[in-house]
């Protein structure tokens, strides 16, 4: 084997690990909200989230990245710790479709002209025409992820028969014969090397493609490599783990050592019954027999099923464990640093859980914001400090919601792909920096209560009953705010815009008055100053709720974005029935409220 069967020995690994990035990261993109709908709706039977666990393995060629999504649902609370411990199980059975696949190295010139369309070489170029054209001629993002699946599943197999033809001439060379058989006097080098070369290419599935390449060399036996395929297991796991341990909560991290405890216990297992096996002569007719690819796939295979059903029963002492090695965190978090916590990176490749996580983290922040407004409302009639500063710690905890879903969603903008995703991320954009201005506006009204009490300065009795007809519109708006981000309630955003319309009439009504009652020496000047600076506050929280509502019509009907100031206009202009008729009925509604009080 001499330098250019080395480099394209290499070439071919590294073409056969994009072929594998390429093909899992375009199926993972393609069903990222299937992933999260599926993931975090598991029912309490372990056996179901085994399934599972299995199923989307296979799907997306990578347990790992099963686990790593498994970890962030955890410890966002969308699952529970115990079904992770099913899923990690399925995934590492799901993870051996990949042998099964390369094992099509094993068909032969001889065989079927319909079974030698599945060898690679055929596969390969039939896979790589096919995915150009949906690349190349496909319109819709979907045609051309399929088109991306495609031509990775041909660059994976392209990098599997260069693997072949570089290791074809080892069958000769003594230096290979010798290596190997070493491996076969000690199981615990072979065990090693597995372990180091996954981890170093932190895929079991790689890992195990260049053993399936290496055994058209007719130089591997069983006794070779079976301690070879055991190490794989752990080389992967450890990668997993220390993924999972990134800016994780404990239950998340607890998912990357049930992984490694449940890896280590299948070497074990595995280990101990080969050589019991072997011992008793039950395995002596492959035992120095050469393995070939397929031989492989299906020693991999068996190794992790039957583990699978052997350790099932002990599932749950994974979770014990887990906890015993993993302690609980003593320190009480703040609510948002609990919330940012949940914002994984390792989400980025599945937009739709990333999603998830913001828009979690941003009702949160909406309610914060909501439950301030209400707050400082009643400073206005009863100032109390306890209160005030309640409102201060909760905006600085809304400012800290902020910065941190600015930035995560600035992280995931790079993964965006797809017109739905770039619509959410439009309107999450908009609507982080709008729920940041309700706090303060929010911490303006606090503090202008603060003003009046320290100052001992008094508004009239008239005053304070149109600021409570105000403030009781403006908890209609915030509450149609609120049912429209939460469900995407096309309706609620649509209620939104005739109140604000009534706000502003309201705010220049009490104006008005207010005008009035400084000229009669009813109220001072001081007084009327700090009341305008009250309206103004009000009026900008019905704007936030007009623009949160119209965000939410946006995502609904995104050419609403080209048409933003028009649509506006012609609303306020009398151009549409249904607003004007809304307009009109709740106008009367609060102007009645504000005669009668």
């Amino acid at each position: 084997m001499d330098i250019f069967n080395v480099i394209t020995l290499f070439g071919g690994l590294a073409m056969f690990l994009y072929g594998m990035r390429l093909m899992g990261d375009s199926l993972k993109q393609s069903s990222s909200g299937a992933m999260k709908q599926v993931l975090s709706k598991i029912t309490d039977n372990l056996f179901k989230s085994f399934l599972l666990g299995m199923l989307l393995t296979a799907l997306i060629q990578s347990s790992t990245a099963t686990i790593v999504i498994t970890s962030g649902l955890v410890a966002a609370g969308l699952i529970p710790l115990k079904q992770s411990v099913g899923i990690i199980i399925g995934a590492n059975v799901g993870t051996t479709i990949t042998g099964q696949i390369i094992r099509l190295l094993d068909i032969g010139d001889s065989s079927a002209v319909w079974l030698q369309l599945f060898k690679p070489a055929t596969l390969a170029p039939i896979a790589l025409i096919a995915g150009i054209i949906m690349i190349m001629a496909g319109k819709k993002s979907k045609t051309q992820l399929v088109g991306s699946i495609a031509i990775g599943f041909g660059i994976l197999f392209v990098g599997l028969i260069n693997m072949t033809d570089a290791v074809s001439g080892l069958a000769n060379s003594s230096a290979f014969i010798n290596l190997f058989t070493n491996l076969d006097r000690s199981p615990i080098l072979g065990y090693l090397a597995g372990a180091l070369v996954a981890f170093i290419l932190q895929s079991s599935s790689a890992t195990i493609g260049i053993l399936q390449a290496l055994s058209t060399s007719g130089q591997l036996t069983f006794k070779g490599i079976y301690a070879v395929l055991v190490g794989v297991y752990l080389g992967d796991c450890i990668t997993t783990a220390i993924v999972c341990t990134i800016g994780q909560k404990e239950d998340g991290k607890r998912v990357g050592i049930i992984h490694v405890l449940f890896n280590i216990s299948e070497t074990i297992l595995v280990l101990l019954g080969v050589n019991l096996l072997h011992r008793f002569g039950v395995l002596d007719g492959i035992w120095d027999k050469t393995i070939g690819s397929g031989g492989i796939a299906n020693t991999n295979t068996i190794y992790n099923l039957v583990s699978a059903l052997l350790l099932f029963p002990f599932a749950m002492k994974f979770e014990k464990l887990s906890r015993v090695i993993v302690k609980d965190d003593q320190g009480k978090q703040s609510e948002a640093k609990e919330k940012l916590a949940q914002l994984n990176p390792n989400f980025y490749s599945t937009p739709a859980i990333a999603f998830n996580s913001c828009y979690e983290a941003m009702k949160t922040m909406y309610e914060m914001a909501f439950t301030n407004i209400q707050r400082a409302y009643s400073l206005l009639n009863e100032y109390s400090e306890e209160s005030f500063a309640e409102i201060c710690d909760r905006e600085d905890e809304i400012d800290i919601l902020a910065d941190g879903i600015s930035q995560y969603l600035a992280g995931l903008s790079s993964y965006i792909k797809e017109d739905l995703h770039v619509s959410i991320l439009t309107q999450y954009y908009r609507d982080v920096t709008e729920f940041e201005r309700l706090g303060d506006h929010a911490l303006n009204i606090a503090e202008a209560a603060k003003n009046i009490k320290e100052k001992e300065i008094s508004l009239s009795a008239d005053a304070h009953k149109e600021l409570a007809v105000l403030q009781d519109l403006l908890e209609k708006i915030l509450s149609e705010s609120r049912q429209a981000f939460y469900y995407r309630d096309e309706e609620a955003a649509l209620n939104i815009e005739p109140l604000e319309q009534v706000v502003d009439d309201l705010i220049a009504t009490i104006e008005a008055n207010h005008l009035k009652r400084m000229s009669s020496g009813q109220c001072s000047a001081v007084s009327g100053g700090l009341l305008l600076d009250l309206l103004s506050n009000y009026e900008r929280i019905s704007d936030i709720c007009s623009n949160i509502g119209f965000s939410i019509l946006a995502r609904v009907h995104p050419d609403l974005m080209q048409t933003e100031h028009s649509y506006m206009s012609l609303l306020h202009q009398g151009n549409d029935e249904s607003f004007n008729e809304a307009y009109q009925n709740a106008r009367k509604q609060y102007y009645e409220m504000l005669e009668n009080n």
